[in-house]
């Protein structure tokens, strides 16, 4: 990895969108897209797709950005991306960095550094149908967060880190049950 960057938020958009969603509270419901197809193998590519907030499609997100996933050879796949699991490690850290930075900023406190280190253990026994006692997902996942300030001290930065899990949406996603609906159109 390169050197960090400063993590930031803007204290005051934070505190105007919090102002615009508490006055308009529809605006709060978003919809984030993505789009998939088969891209051989194990792997797949997937595109974003537009952002919905309070049932209007803003397309400028559509097709931006494109992701593959696949699974490492040992696991099957041909290595062509990044892992299903690692992408959920992606998400988290991403949610666990808007999150800190935020949280920070309400609080006052300057940021010079974030670093995590995340993982995602898993039991094949699970996924392979081998052991029905064992799930099929994440049995657990561990995050290691680092973050340095010059002017806050250690235990204002452990409040940070606790408080994660009651801010954190992704974490709110992962660690709580949330409907998913699959079907065949």
């Amino acid at each position: 990895m390169t050197a960090t960057k400063k993590p930031f938020a803007d204290i005051k958009a934070i505190r105007e969108t919090q102002d615009v969603v508490r006055n308009q509270p529809e605006l709060g419901k978003v919809t984030f897209k993505i789009k998939g197809q088969a891209n051989g193998g194990l792997a797949i590519a997937t595109q974003t797709g537009p952002l919905i907030q309070n049932g209007q499609a803003d397309n400028a997100r559509d097709g931006k950005f494109s992701l593959i996933s696949d699974e490492p050879v040992s696991l099957l796949g041909t290595d062509t991306g990044a892992s299903p699991a690692e992408y959920v490690l992606q998400a988290l850290a991403g949610c666990y960095t808007v999150t800190l930075a935020s949280m920070a900023a309400s609080k006052g406190i300057d940021l010079s550094g974030l670093e995590l280190d995340l993982g995602f253990d898993i039991d094949l026994n699970g996924f392979l149908g081998l052991d029905e006692t064992v799930r099929k997902g994440a049995q657990a996942i561990n995050v290691d967060v680092k973050l340095t300030s010059d002017a806050a001290n250690r235990e204002q930065l452990e409040e940070l880190v606790r408080e994660l899990p009651n801010n954190s949406p992704i974490h709110d996603t992962l660690a709580n049950p949330v409907k998913i609906a699959a079907r065949l159109v």
